[in-house]
């Protein structure tokens, strides 16, 4: 029997200078009342395979405490935000020493994609944890993409083998906290924790995702995400 638990971890310290608002982006109150973050939550820990959960916060944060999950049975610590987005995530890894095995799982989710599907979590969970590695969402490019060289000479990309990733990304908490501490020990500036692991050589799974997982960057995008959640 798989004695394996999940545990996610939400990075959350960004202040979304895009935004141009006061109140940092994953903090902004979406149509059906809740806060960017708050939904998020609310969608991943309704999968009862989640064991518990952490938040890396700024240490300016005054915004979580009023969340409906601040004081949430699953809540395990509140960890450190970094000065990057895997600074976060290793800090929030390593409240986790004393619970997690090298062999859990650790789902890594952006506090800014609300629109994540419980159905797509799930698969994510399936499919990934028959993998001795992990993997990661993520949707197919549709659109043409071109590639500008330094001579400014322009390109096309065969757009078959571009993946769009998104969030939760699901490792195993050993490999993830050993890719990441590499990554900052060779000073590789990693955008996302796929992207530390294949720096080790290991392959990434890939489970297709919904197109409606969007990662909210602009006022845009709230309305956007204010429509996909009416479809969920």
């Amino acid at each position: 029997m798989n004695n394996d638990k999940y545990f996610l971890i939400v990075p959350a310290s960004g202040v979304g200078k895009r935004m141009e608002s006061t109140t940092p982006k994953q903090y902004l109150r979406l149509e059906n009342g809740l806060t960017i973050i708050d939904q998020c939550l609310k969608t991943i820990l309704e999968i009862n395979s989640i064991s518990g959960f952490v938040v890396a916060l700024s240490n300016t944060d005054s915004f979580f405490k009023s969340s409906s999950f601040f004081n949430h049975s699953k809540i395990i610590a509140i960890a450190e935000g970094g000065k990057e987005r895997f600074n976060s995530v290793l800090n929030a890894l390593n409240s986790l020493n004393e619970t997690a095995q090298p062999n859990d799982w650790i789902l890594v989710h952006d506090s800014v994609r609300p629109c994540v599907k419980k159905s797509d979590i799930e698969m994510l969970i399936r499919e990934a944890s028959k993998d001795s590695i992990g993997g990661i969402l993520a949707t197919n490019a549709t659109d043409t993409v071109k590639e500008k060289n330094a001579r400014g000479s322009i390109s096309t990309i065969d757009r078959n083998k571009l993946y769009m990733a998104q969030t939760p990304q699901m490792f195993r908490f050993g490999i993830l906290k050993e890719a990441i501490e590499n990554a900052i020990k060779l000073g590789s500036e990693i955008t996302d924790e796929s992207e530390a692991i294949e720096n080790l050589g290991h392959p990434i799974k890939i489970i297709s995702g919904s197109s409606s997982n969007i990662k909210i960057t602009t006022k845009d995008d709230i309305d956007l995400a204010n429509y996909f959640l009416k479809k969920l």
